[in-house]
């Protein structure tokens, strides 16, 4: 979300809540469905990260241009977040006993990706159509956090290694991600990446 938000030169707040107040309870029971993040656009106030991604890429013309692109970029999203759960399970539940493991099953996870890339354009620019659009920011971001768990994972992937070069480097992204509050925001709540 941040990401998105940086590219395409919006103005946010953001209010940090932290461990102790999330634990206090109000803050969680005034949620949908109990969990953070949250997110407010004028009267409209959602949970669910990609819910709010969808929210702002229908409002920001990151959807695609038809609606065959639009079910392309929620396809993809669907399999990014079918990694990010993945990983989240490990990072979570079992990375001591689990981290090697996944590592290992990487490339498998990894070549999905880089199969859509080179399927679109020859992988020089987007996973779909011709433009930016919400599934970019999300899987470069998690594509950027399995590089700090596993520095060599994208090596035998030069599209998606290029991809995320390529979109890490846009001037408001790259600006962005220069910034100590998003240098000193951790990856992982329990500290673990």
């Amino acid at each position: 979300m941040r990401m998105l938000l940086a590219d395409q030169g919006l103005d946010w707040k953001e209010d940090v809540v932290t461990f102790d107040t999330w634990l206090q309870g109000d803050l969680k029971r005034d949620t949908v469905f109990g969990q953070l993040p949250g997110f407010k656009d004028g009267d409209v106030t959602l949970y669910q990260s990609n819910a709010i991604l969808r929210h702002l890429a229908r409002n920001h013309g990151l959807y695609g241009k038809t609606p065959c692109e639009a079910t392309k970029i929620d396809m993809v999203n669907d399999g990014v977040e079918d990694l990010r759960v993945k990983y989240l399970r490990m990072i979570y539940q079992n990375y001591d006993n689990g981290k090697d493991d996944y590592i290992k099953a990487l490339p498998t996870e990894l070549g999905h990706f880089e199969r859509l890339l080179a399927a679109n354009n020859g992988g020089k620019g987007f996973v779909v159509g011709d433009q930016i659009s919400f599934v970019d920011y999300n899987l470069v971001d998690l594509l950027r956090t399995h590089l700090v768990l596993a520095p060599d994972c994208l090596s035998g992937f030069p599209l998606l290694s290029a991809y995320v070069s390529r979109i890490s480097s846009r001037p408001k992204i790259e600006a962005f991600l220069n910034t100590d509050a998003h240098k000193s925001r951790p990856i992982n709540g329990n500290g673990k990446q």
